[in-house]
């Protein structure tokens, strides 16, 4: 018992003495707990953020259960299967006639069952991987895609799954705006509801537009390649599986190479799926695309190639082609839908009667007005069933059509129409340009030259006033394309757009302004809603108004006098031929006050058309195209100081500026008293009455502009004048040292 006791005793001593160590170390951490209190404020903040953290995922966690929970409760869509959706989006001419509509222009069923597996396989590794596994949409891909668009500042990443899709083609129109995809989430979760998968996946793929009016996949087969899905290749297959995203980039009528490298991302993500082998991913890959001949879709596009202008227009302004053919828009464009009927026709009928009558002869025309930049009349081809290629934005070389830009820049420096030029052969470094048939002038004034479009003096006046300024002054009217620092370029030996030489034209027509043409004027949804106005053109004053007035005097004598004659429409108008060597181009450019037309004529090989000049086929496809634009916009005059333009014998010395240099070789021109007719082998009626003068042999052609030939006439008697008072001379001209010398 008393060894008990004492076990008891010392028991309860440890106890105690354990309770005293505890006691020791809550009053040792009391100025811990303190020194934590100190810091409360942070610790609150921190718990405040991560409190509002958490109740944010909590209430997007609520959100997305009762979305979930609403989407699961949806009632499906009676009827579905034969539901057919109403694709009417056409574009409209300014004047009211419908020039395309958006609709099948080929379309054709075809049952899941005969869709080759290759297809459907290629279809769901590209728009929709998880196609069999999702209830009609993807909500953690939409939250991926949303926040890859949010870092990227802008629409980097798509999440709409086949059935978003189907239910926008079907449903909804293409405005991209969160309401509406918030509809295709909802309609995407009834239409799971209603059919089938494969039923889902057959309907996509009947209504899905392919580009080039196919609507569907059978019908992209047979516009592409000219048989049936059944007897498509597996590269067929996945070039077709690739044009969802974007028909017109990805159309190998419009663009082969993006077509080819799209059809081998589709076959790598087959490959990655494990859809096919890496021997046939090799195999599909290299194949060569073999499109049909002669695609049958556009005999309904009443002017197809600016439609296709149009169409990138609209993609700029963020538009796709899916959004367009399946938006049920209103698009009224700017075409003149007369003016445009008369370019067909007159293309055809001037290019037959020249001969031009093979597939690779083409012919591009571009019209539009100076003041406001509508564009009213454009065909980049003679048939656009045989080639797309918009030859309105081709590069090809201006020939003399250039040269109104070398005169224009000398105005700008201060000279005269009527400053004296000479027009006698001249030699820089190894070149010796020449004029055509070897006919020189002596001095004349500077209109003259424009007039008869000599070559020497183009070259003589671009030594003068320097190459650098000749390349600004086209590059302020809008001229893009490389320009080489070398005097060669007055004669127009670089290449240039007609869309660009057309537009820069427009600044002699509107007092030295630059306006930028443009096609779409509005847009609207099926609901009347305009989505899109164009609005008021922008001008940049680029020549003063002196110069568009100097240069629009000297450029209506090429029409009434020189090299344009054949474009005489009877009203007042001012215009430029152009030919280059060996008569591989010819264009014509001119304008009215209200209106300017570019036309191009030549071969899509670069090839010689023997006999085709600026005056002839161009000059002929220009006059019958503004007949028909003067009965609407009108025939009056410019509004222009009147220029005084004096012929030579009638400019008294000391009147004029002389631009003259100093010979390498001695020659001393020789004038006799007869005199020569000038006349344009495309067009008889065409003559120019210019002084002979002898030409020493030696003097070798190297680049010829403006060819003509030459039949000896009798000497004409000079007019009697009135003596003129007399003119202040201009400021001389700094004269530029090139670079180089070709």
């Amino acid at each position: 018992m008393a060894r008990i006791r004492k076990k008891d005793l010392y028991e309860a001593e440890h106890s105690r003495s354990r309770a005293a160590s505890r006691q020791r170390l809550r009053d040792e951490s009391i100025p811990a707990k303190r020194a934590v209190r100190t810091k409360r404020p942070v610790n609150k903040l921190f718990r405040n953020i991560r409190s509002f953290t958490i109740f944010c995922i909590a209430c997007a966690c609520a959100a997305v259960i009762a979305f979930e929970l609403y989407l699961s409760s949806l009632t499906p869509i009676k009827n579905l299967e034969g539901f057919k959706p109403n694709i009417v989006t056409q574009f409209y001419a300014h004047d009211g006639e419908v020039i395309k509509t958006f609709t099948a222009y080929t379309s054709k069923k075809i049952d899941i069952n005969d869709v080759p597996d290759d297809l459907k396989n290629a279809i769901i590794a590209t728009e929709d991987k998880n196609f069999y596994v999702h209830r009609g949409y993807d909500l953690s891909g939409l939250a991926r895609s949303t926040i890859q668009n949010i870092l990227a500042g802008h629409v980097v990443q798509g999440a709409s799954t086949i059935t978003q899709q189907l239910a926008r083609i079907l449903f909804l129109s293409n405005e991209k705006t969160f309401d509406r995809k918030i509809k295709e989430i909802i309609i995407s979760a009834r239409i799971e509801k209603s059919i089938p998968k494969d039923k889902i996946l057959e309907m996509y793929m009947n209504n899905v537009y392919l580009g080039s009016g196919a609507y569907g996949v059978a019908s992209a087969s047979e516009i592409y390649f000219n048989k049936p899905l059944n007897k498509c290749t597996l590269s067929e297959l996945a070039l077709i599986a690739g044009l969802p995203q974007a028909p017109s980039v990805y159309s190998p009528f419009n663009n082969m190479k993006l077509a080819v490298q799209r059809r081998n991302q589709v076959l790598t993500r087959m490959y990655k799926m494990k859809y096919i082998t890496k021997e046939e991913l090799e195999e599909a890959s290299n194949a060569d695309v073999k499109l049909t001949k002669v695609p049958r879709f556009y005999t309904t596009n009443k002017a197809p190639y600016f439609t296709d202008f149009v169409m990138k227009e609209l993609e700029r302004m963020g538009f796709d082609e899916t959004d367009i053919s399946q938006g049920g828009y209103r698009i009224v464009t700017t075409l003149d839908y007369k003016m445009q009927e008369k370019l067909n026709e007159a293309i055809l009928t001037n290019m037959r009667n020249y001969g031009l009558t093979k597939r690779n002869q083409q012919a591009a025309v571009f019209s539009f007005s100076p003041i406001d930049g509508r564009i009213l009349a454009y065909a980049g081809g003679k048939n656009y069933t045989e080639s797309q290629y918009d030859r309105v934005q081709a590069i090809r070389p201006a020939g003399s059509a250039f040269k109104p830009f070398v005169y224009a820049t000398a105005l700008e420096k201060g000279m005269s129409p009527n400053d004296l030029i000479d027009d006698r052969p001249i030699t820089i470094g190894n070149w010796s340009p020449k004029n055509y048939g070897s006919n020189y002038r002596g001095k004349i004034p500077l209109y003259s030259a424009l007039t008869i479009s000599s070559n020497v003096c183009a070259v003589r006046l671009i030594k003068e006033v320097g190459i650098r300024a000749v390349i600004q002054t086209a590059r302020t009217l809008g001229i893009s394309t490389p320009l080489e620092y070398d005097y060669t370029i007055a004669l127009g030996s670089n290449g240039s757009k007609l869309f660009e030489l057309t537009r820069a034209y427009g600044a002699f027509a509107n007092g030295g302004y630059v306006v930028q043409p443009f096609a779409i004027e509005k847009i609207e949804t099926s609901r009347g809603k305009i989505v899109y106005r164009a609005p008021k053109a922008k001008a940049s004053r680029q020549l003063s108004l002196k110069t568009a007035a100097e240069m629009t005097a000297m450029l209506k004598t090429v029409i009434t006098n020189g090299t344009g004659r054949g474009a005489n429409i009877g009203v007042p108008c001012a215009g430029k031929t152009g030919t280059t060597d060996n008569y591989k181009d010819a264009s014509f450019v001119g304008y009215t006050p209200s209106v300017v037309t570019g036309v191009w004529v030549g071969n899509d090989d670069n090839t010689t058309t023997h006999s085709i000049q600026g005056g002839s086929a161009p000059a002929r496809i220009w006059h019958d195209v503004m007949l028909t634009a003067v009965e609407k916009f009108g025939k009056s005059d410019f509004n222009y100081p009147e220029i005084e333009l004096k012929p030579s014998w009638a400019i008294r010395q000391g009147e004029a500026n002389e631009i003259t240099d100093e010979l390498q070789n001695t020659y001393t021109p020789t004038e006799s008293n007869e005199t020569y007719k000038v006349s344009d082998p495309g067009n008889p009626q065409m003559e120019i009455t210019v002084p002979n003068i002898a030409v020493p042999k030696e003097h070798s052609q190297q680049v010829t502009t403006s060819p003509v030939n030459t039949q000896k006439v009798q000497p004409q008697p000079k007019p009697q004048q009135p003596t003129p008072a007399p003119m202040p001379a201009a400021a001389p001209i700094p004269m530029a040292t090139p670079e180089s010398v070709r």
